[in-house]
Protein backbone atom coordinates (compact mmCIF):
# COMPACT_ATOMS: atom_id res chain seq x y z
CA UNK A 1 0.00 0.00 0.00
CA UNK A 2 1.07 3.30 -0.91
CA UNK A 3 0.17 6.26 0.81
CA UNK A 4 1.47 9.98 0.27
CA UNK A 5 2.89 12.32 2.32
CA UNK A 6 -0.26 14.82 4.01
CA UNK A 7 -0.05 17.99 2.02
CA UNK A 8 1.00 21.12 4.42
CA UNK A 9 -2.98 22.63 4.71
CA UNK A 10 -4.01 25.14 6.64
CA UNK A 11 -1.81 25.86 9.74
CA UNK A 12 -0.52 29.06 12.00
CA UNK A 13 2.48 30.58 9.99
CA UNK A 14 1.71 29.28 6.28
CA UNK A 15 2.60 31.53 3.63
CA UNK A 16 -0.47 31.68 2.06
CA UNK A 17 -1.04 35.05 -0.51
CA UNK A 18 1.29 37.14 -1.98
CA UNK A 19 1.48 40.18 -3.76
CA UNK A 20 3.29 40.69 -6.93
CA UNK A 21 4.12 43.99 -8.38
CA UNK A 22 3.18 44.00 -11.90
CA UNK A 23 3.62 46.45 -15.25
CA UNK A 24 1.49 44.75 -17.67
CA UNK A 25 -0.56 41.95 -15.83
CA UNK A 26 -1.66 39.72 -18.71
CA UNK A 27 2.42 39.49 -19.34
CA UNK A 28 3.18 38.56 -15.44
CA UNK A 29 0.47 35.97 -15.85
CA UNK A 30 1.49 34.61 -19.08
CA UNK A 31 5.05 34.38 -17.68
CA UNK A 32 4.59 32.20 -14.77
CA UNK A 33 1.89 29.96 -16.25
CA UNK A 34 4.28 29.13 -19.24
CA UNK A 35 7.60 28.88 -16.87
CA UNK A 36 5.75 27.55 -13.60
CA UNK A 37 2.51 26.26 -14.86
CA UNK A 38 0.49 28.38 -12.40
CA UNK A 39 -2.96 28.85 -12.76
CA UNK A 40 -4.86 32.43 -13.37
CA UNK A 41 -7.73 33.61 -12.64
CA UNK A 42 -10.22 36.52 -12.83
CA UNK A 43 -11.41 37.39 -9.76
CA UNK A 44 -15.11 39.38 -9.36
CA UNK A 45 -13.32 42.83 -9.16
CA UNK A 46 -11.64 41.87 -12.40
CA UNK A 47 -8.27 41.69 -11.26
CA UNK A 48 -6.07 38.57 -12.04
CA UNK A 49 -4.99 35.99 -9.20
CA UNK A 50 -2.74 33.16 -9.46
CA UNK A 51 -2.61 29.29 -7.39
CA UNK A 52 0.34 27.77 -7.35
CA UNK A 53 0.91 24.35 -9.01
CA UNK A 54 -0.03 22.40 -5.78
CA UNK A 55 -3.06 24.85 -4.90
CA UNK A 56 -1.39 26.11 -1.51
CA UNK A 57 -0.64 29.68 -2.30
CA UNK A 58 -2.20 32.14 -3.91
CA UNK A 59 -2.05 36.01 -4.75
CA UNK A 60 -2.47 38.46 -7.35
CA UNK A 61 -0.27 40.51 -9.23
CA UNK A 62 -0.44 44.33 -8.98
CA UNK A 63 -0.06 47.46 -10.56
CA UNK A 64 1.48 51.20 -9.27
CA UNK A 65 4.10 49.34 -6.93
CA UNK A 66 8.04 49.05 -7.56
CA UNK A 67 9.02 45.91 -8.36
CA UNK A 68 11.27 43.73 -5.80
CA UNK A 69 14.09 44.15 -7.23
CA UNK A 70 17.17 43.91 -5.19
CA UNK A 71 18.25 40.35 -4.44
CA UNK A 72 20.98 41.38 -1.98
CA UNK A 73 18.23 43.18 0.49
CA UNK A 74 15.10 42.71 1.81
CA UNK A 75 12.83 39.12 1.22
CA UNK A 76 13.88 36.64 -1.38
CA UNK A 77 10.92 33.96 -2.61
CA UNK A 78 12.29 31.15 -4.26
CA UNK A 79 9.83 28.93 -6.54
CA UNK A 80 10.91 24.82 -5.90
CA UNK A 81 11.32 23.14 -9.25
CA UNK A 82 12.08 19.81 -10.48
CA UNK A 83 14.95 20.73 -12.64
CA UNK A 84 16.72 24.16 -12.44
CA UNK A 85 18.44 24.09 -15.93
CA UNK A 86 15.32 23.29 -17.67
CA UNK A 87 13.24 25.79 -15.65
CA UNK A 88 16.45 28.72 -16.64
CA UNK A 89 15.68 27.72 -19.89
CA UNK A 90 11.87 28.40 -19.75
CA UNK A 91 12.53 31.85 -18.04
CA UNK A 92 14.86 32.95 -20.76
CA UNK A 93 12.36 31.94 -23.62
CA UNK A 94 9.71 33.55 -21.78
CA UNK A 95 11.06 36.87 -22.19
CA UNK A 96 13.29 36.52 -18.48
CA UNK A 97 16.61 37.39 -17.35
CA UNK A 98 18.82 35.32 -14.94
CA UNK A 99 20.67 37.53 -12.95
CA UNK A 100 22.66 35.15 -10.20
CA UNK A 101 22.92 31.58 -12.43
CA UNK A 102 23.44 28.11 -10.48
CA UNK A 103 26.89 28.17 -8.72
CA UNK A 104 28.16 24.49 -9.27
CA UNK A 105 29.95 24.73 -6.13
CA UNK A 106 27.32 25.14 -3.95
CA UNK A 107 25.82 22.06 -2.72
CA UNK A 108 22.41 23.76 -2.92
CA UNK A 109 21.02 24.32 -6.64
CA UNK A 110 19.58 27.66 -7.16
CA UNK A 111 19.42 30.62 -9.21
CA UNK A 112 17.35 34.33 -9.22
CA UNK A 113 15.68 35.36 -12.32
CA UNK A 114 14.06 38.73 -12.90
CA UNK A 115 10.68 38.58 -14.23
CA UNK A 116 9.09 41.04 -17.12
CA UNK A 117 7.89 43.61 -14.51
CA UNK A 118 11.60 43.51 -12.86
CA UNK A 119 10.81 40.99 -9.46
CA UNK A 120 13.55 38.94 -8.80
CA UNK A 121 12.71 35.88 -7.32
CA UNK A 122 14.66 32.44 -6.60
CA UNK A 123 14.47 29.16 -8.02
CA UNK A 124 15.12 26.12 -5.83
CA UNK A 125 15.83 22.83 -7.21
CA UNK A 126 14.23 19.96 -5.06
CA UNK A 127 16.51 17.00 -4.40
CA UNK A 128 14.24 13.99 -5.46
CA UNK A 129 11.36 16.15 -7.49
CA UNK A 130 12.71 15.43 -10.79
CA UNK A 131 12.24 11.56 -10.38
CA UNK A 132 8.93 11.69 -8.64
CA UNK A 133 7.55 13.45 -11.31
CA UNK A 134 8.40 11.51 -13.72
CA UNK A 135 11.57 13.93 -15.38
CA UNK A 136 15.10 13.45 -15.70
CA UNK A 137 16.88 16.20 -14.36
CA UNK A 138 19.29 17.97 -16.74
CA UNK A 139 23.15 16.93 -15.84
Amino acid sequence: MTTSAPSPGYRTGKICYVEMPAVDVAASARFYEQVFGWQTRQRDDGSTAFDDTVGQVSGMWVTGRQPATDASTGLMVSIMVADAATTIQAILDAGGEIVQPVNPDEREVYARFRDPAGNVLGIYQQEGLAESEGVAPTP
